[in-house]
């Protein structure tokens, strides 16, 4: 259930003219908005560093949600309405000299009001805006800050940037957001694995032979080229993403479901998480990079040529093979995978049951199919449980496997599920279960320095697939090693 506010608050938007707040914060706010979960009275302070942008704060936003948003959702008369709430400011986040002295009024006689600054700006003025938001005396006891990742470059970095940031805010105020934890799907699966007993008894090594983590990306660099080259798919997706929904599917039942508790399990899963080094890399990793082909019919480009370089051993696709050392997951493998310019825009979590110990009905009814549960977070959000049953269009007794599907787009009237609204709905209610802990953060670069250490030291040159594809062919090797195959749910 996404939260329903009742009182006021400020939230202000540093970097809000910027990509992320004109594609998702600010029209996140406008569906809050529109669906009546959030006070009218509310103020939302979107920051620009250009007289430009300022001046022409409303018109630009209203331009990004008629763009960004989905088809028919844009309302004129309600936009009207919600205009009432956008004050734009221009501020230099990184120069107390450049608009700080003008934002201290607004704040003046409303300390008692939720105060949510968000930082959609770049990590490595995390520190400096910080710095300023304290010098300007504009932290309260209701102050919270939200950060995106990633935050730093490896682990060293990214302490660095948290203790500039825990200089002016405490722990408990600062939220660090994974728009992927946001996914109704992704609350979803707490509620499957832990108030159902018919999960709870077999979500663990006895039952379950491995489990597959994808995010798959059919765009390209999307106008990231300078971000991308320097971080690569371990950085961008491996540290953050799928880290935090391996953490979730493998956790211990906290013994109740609040932030802390909730943090603390994801926490020691990342740290059983069995490390990755030396030689091993080699043989549980794979890096790839795109090269030019066939997406939906069109020519792309390669990743090369989409950068505009020669050369560069950056990689946009990972597969690993990973495991988990603890009594729950001894021997079950997880299988993880991301990457740019594959075959089609996914990302899903599939759980594979073992075979069942004996075939009672012998080999006329066909092979038996293990059961297997795919929780698919995107382009839809659903659940389909894979279940062998009889062929009724057969007398004799024929086996097939049927699909228990539960898609919460078709069965939940009104449903659209939105991570971002979710999260900033959150942040602002001072709920932090579905943000990430400094000591996760600290937990999963641990575990993936090592790996890209290794790349780098090495000189590990990408395996090249073409776009359009499941990457490339070392991937199918990995799982191949172990009598599996990658799972591709649309087939």
């Amino acid at each position: 259930m996404t939260t329903v506010l009742d009182k006021p608050f400020d939230l202000v938007l540093f970097g809000g003219t910027g990509d992320l707040s004109l594609r998702k914060l600010l029209p996140s706010m406008f569906r809050a908005f529109m669906e009546k979960e959030i006070p009218s009275d509310s103020r939302i302070f979107v920051s620009s560093r250009k007289q430009e942008d300022f001046d022409n704060t409303v018109s630009k936003i209203k331009t990004a949600f008629k763009k960004f948003m989905l088809k028919d959702e844009f309302d004129e008369k309600q936009f009207k309405q919600f205009e009432q709430c956008i004050v734009p400011i221009i501020v230099d986040v990184a120069d107390y000299n450049k608009g700080w002295q003008e934002l201290i009024p607004y704040f003046e006689g409303r300390e008692e009001v939720s105060r949510i600054f968000y930082l959609a700006i770049i990590p490595s003025i995390y520190g400096d805006c910080c710095e300023n938001i304290d010098r300007a005396g504009l932290v309260s006891k209701n102050s919270r800050v939200v950060v995106e990742k990633p935050i730093g470059y490896d682990q060293v970095s990214a302490e660095a940037i948290n203790q500039k940031i825990a200089e002016h805010f405490e722990e408990e105020q600062i939220y660090r957001i994974d728009h992927y934890l946001g996914k109704e799907t992704v609350q979803n699966l707490l509620a499957l694995r832990f108030s159902n007993s018919l999960f709870e008894q077999f979500w663990d090594s006895k039952s379950i032979d491995h489990i597959q983590i994808s995010i798959n990306e059919k765009v390209g660099l999307e106008g990231r080229a300078g971000f991308y080259d320097g971080a690569g798919a371990m950085r961008d997706m491996v540290q953050n993403h799928l880290l935090q929904l391996l953490g979730l599917v493998a956790m211990e039942s906290p013994n109740k479901m609040g932030a802390n508790n909730i943090r603390n399990e994801k926490i020691k899963v990342l740290q059983a998480l069995r490390p990755i080094t030396g030689d091993a890399v080699q043989r549980y990793t794979v890096r790839g990079q795109y090269v030019a082909g066939n997406v939906d019919d069109k020519l792309e480009p390669g990743y090369l040529e989409e950068l505009g370089s020669g050369t560069s051993l950056t990689e946009t696709f990972v597969a690993i093979r990973a495991n988990i050392d603890n009594w729950r997951w001894a021997k079950v493998p997880f299988y993880l995978r991301t990457g740019k310019r594959l075959k089609r825009r996914s990302a899903e979590i599939v759980i594979q049951f073992k075979d069942v110990s004996h075939n009672a009905f012998g080999g006329d009814a066909g092979p038996l199919v293990p059961n297997r549960l795919i929780i698919q977070l995107q382009p839809e959000e659903r659940m389909q449980l894979l279940l062998m049953a009889k062929d009724m269009t057969q007398l004799k007794t024929v086996l097939k496997p049927v699909k228990l599907d539960l898609n919460f787009t078709e069965t939940s009237q009104g449903f659209k599920s939105f991570g971002y609204k979710r999260l900033l709905l959150d942040a602002i209610a001072g709920n932090a279960s579905l943000f990430i802990h400094r000591d996760e953060g600290s937990a999963a670069w641990h575990w993936v320095d090592p790996i890209i250490d290794y790349w780098q030291k090495n000189d590990v040159v990408p395996h090249l697939y073409r776009a359009g594809t499941w990457g490339p062919a070392e991937a199918d090797e990995l799982i191949a090693k172990d009598k599996r195959e990658w799972i591709d749910i649309e087939a």
